[in-house]
């Protein structure tokens, strides 16, 4: 049988590297769970193991039967009737196998049900979850609103909601879009109605429609609705919490160009019992960030499982495919095309599981602070700097990592049908669903233009300058020399860029060049990080040189693009589109 962790030792490697260990010592604090949980570990190596495991079972789960379904469900689909959806059958099954395996809750409290197992560890499952059926992973991956609500709700919705995510035996959404508040949260109008006098005062009710909500149908739902009547912005909605009633109406599914195992829900509230999760007023400005935060994370993971299943298929049908008397991997044109899918795989993994380590490395501490807080304890003020520190860069990468991890996604898959040719464009091979269900991936949870827009802000105000300044400080050995000063010299390149467009003060040209500068950005961290993988890994070292060398064109490319300072050619585009 197959297994997806074993076949990928990409997936371990960068598990390896961001330090599971140190990431198990901030997880389990003192190790003091083994007090009253049988299977909480005892130490850091304990810990590991078990991270390992779960990776192992996941990746012989999705190998076997998830991968094996995943074709049915997406000739076939979910149903809707009378307002309610039913799951296809082998839909049902996949979530029963997860249920079973004990995979729902990797990444929520043991108090709950949950495995209490950091970020990067949930990330792997995911990305071996969507390489099998990216559509499930759409429900096995909604862990975030389990995360969301033992972060920001109360001790009875802790009880009442994170158990039945955690087990399995309830499914959740987020319910954020509306037919005329798509990427435009601030404007999203479903209206909750405080309780009145003489009702419970912690029930609110909820009315409205809400569109495009990826499993809609789900058990346990986070919804993003206007709180202070008359309101008009972000200012004004809050953020709540509810289970599927009678009150809650499926209009119809969505019928989509792809990851079709997946419904997605146009959907009606009609006075719907909900309770406040957090403060009035910052659903939108704090706990939706967190939450979309987390499902741009799990995007991520999407689309790097989509990527390596198109690789892996394409890859496989070029070393069987003959065609001028030799199997057509061995022609350039072809092996120079697996060879650029397989280096922004692996360049996209390492992004993700980095970003993946930063964000274990606030939100852990953070909540120990939190709990000592509520012990009267003194809070550390080390420990609060570093917080900060580690937010700031989560605040870059998750928007960085899903930019570029879902835009690969659509190049690999893409090139994938390309090698396979008139085969890749037939059903009777997966390559087509890879490349309708990558689609996705650079529209949802924030199109790209967006991820854009949020991380340019922290490039701008000087979030990755240490990472930067420590990188052209650092000695690598000897031998990484020639391909180490090259990437060096792309640092001042960005810098200047940076201060050009600074010094301009046009919005209207900064928003232009937004996404070249973010690129630059995104070229020299990836060389960074290959850089650092070469040190100790001689096959990260071949990549590396290949990857900075072409870095280096693009970086340099946009650096001067930006600096001719053709601010005719935005009035160009305008006259091209009247």
């Amino acid at each position: 049988m197959g297994n997806y962790f074993k076949d990928t030792p990409d997936i371990r490697f960068n598990l390896e590297r961001v330090g599971l260990k140190a990431l198990a010592d901030l997880m389990e604090n003192d190790y003091s769970d083994v007090k009253t949980f049988d299977f909480a570990p005892e130490n850091a190596d304990e810990a590991v193991e078990n991270y390992f495991d779960i990776c192992d079972l996941a990746g012989e789960l999705c190998a076997g039967p998830i991968a094996e379904r995943a074709r049915q469900i997406d000739r076939e689909g979910n149903t809707v009737s009378d307002g309610k959806v039913t799951y296809h059958k082998l839909v049902q099954n996949n979530l029963r196998d997860f249920q079973r395996a004990q995979l729902m809750g990797i990444s929520l409290p043991r108090a709950y049900g949950g495995l209490n197992m950091p970020q990067v560890v949930k990330i792997a499952v995911l990305e071996m979850v969507s390489r099998a059926d990216a559509s499930l992973m759409n429900l096995v991956g909604l862990q975030d609103i389990g995360e969301t609500i033992n972060e920001f709700g109360t001790n009875d919705q802790k009880r009442q909601f994170i158990t039945g995510l955690a087990s399995g035996d309830a499914t959740g959404a987020m319910i954020l879009t509306e037919p005329d508040s798509g990427s435009d949260l601030q404007s999203v109008r479903l209206a909750a109605i405080p309780p009145r006098p003489g009702e419970d005062p912690n029930v609110w009710h909820l009315n409205g429609v809400k569109r495009f909500i990826t499993n809609g149908n789900g058990d346990t739902l986070l919804v993003l609705a206007r709180s202070e009547e008359g309101t008009r912005d972000g200012r004004g909605l809050s953020m709540f919490v509810c289970s599927r009633d009678e009150t809650i109406y499926i209009r119809r599914l969505e019928n989509k160009l792809g990851i079709h195992g997946s419904p997605t829900c146009d959907m009606t509230f009609n006075n719907t019992p909900a309770y406040l999760v957090g403060q009035r007023k910052r659903g939108l400005i704090k706990y939706v960030m967190s939450l979309m935060n987390g499902a741009r994370m799990g995007v991520s993971a999407q689309a790097i499982g989509i990527a390596e299943a198109a690789y892996k298929e394409a890859h496989e049908y070029a070393e069987k495919r003959i065609q001028f008397g030799k199997p057509i991997i061995k022609f350039p044109a072809v092996y120079d095309m697996l060879t650029d899918m397989r280096l922004k795989i692996e360049a996209g993994r390492l992004l993700l599981y980095e970003a993946g380590r930063i964000v274990d490395m606030f939100k852990i501490p953070t909540a120990h602070m939190e709990t000592a807080k509520e012990k009267g304890e003194a809070v550390d003020l080390e420990m609060k700097k570093q917080i900060k520190m580690y937010e700031r860069l989560a605040s870059v990468l998750t928007p960085l990592s899903k930019y570029y991890n879902s835009e690969m996604s659509n190049e690999v898959a893409y090139k994938g049908i390309q090698i396979m040719g008139g085969s890749g464009f037939m059903k009777d091979y997966n390559m087509e669903r890879y490349y309708r269900d990558a689609r996705i991936t650079n529209i949802y949870e924030g199109t790209s233009q967006l991820q854009v827009i949020g991380a340019l802000s922290g490039i701008l105000s000087g979030v990755m300058d240490k990472i930067f300044q420590d990188f052209v400080e650092y000695e690598f050995p000897r031998r990484l020399n020639p391909v180490v000063r090259v990437a060096k010299d792309m640092v001042p390149l960005l810098y200047e860029t940076i201060a050009f467009v600074k010094e301009k003060k046009n919005s209207e040209y900064t928003d232009y060049v937004a996404k070249r500068i973010v690129d630059m950005c995104l070229d020299i961290y990836q060389s960074i990080l290959f850089l650092e993988c070469a040190e100790i890994n001689e096959r990260k070292e071949h990549i590396a040189v290949v990857w900075v060398r072409e870095a280096n064109l693009r970086v340099s490319f946009n650096h001067k693009f930006i600096l001719e300072d053709r601010h005719d050619v935005i009035d160009l585009h305008k006259e091209i589109l009247d």
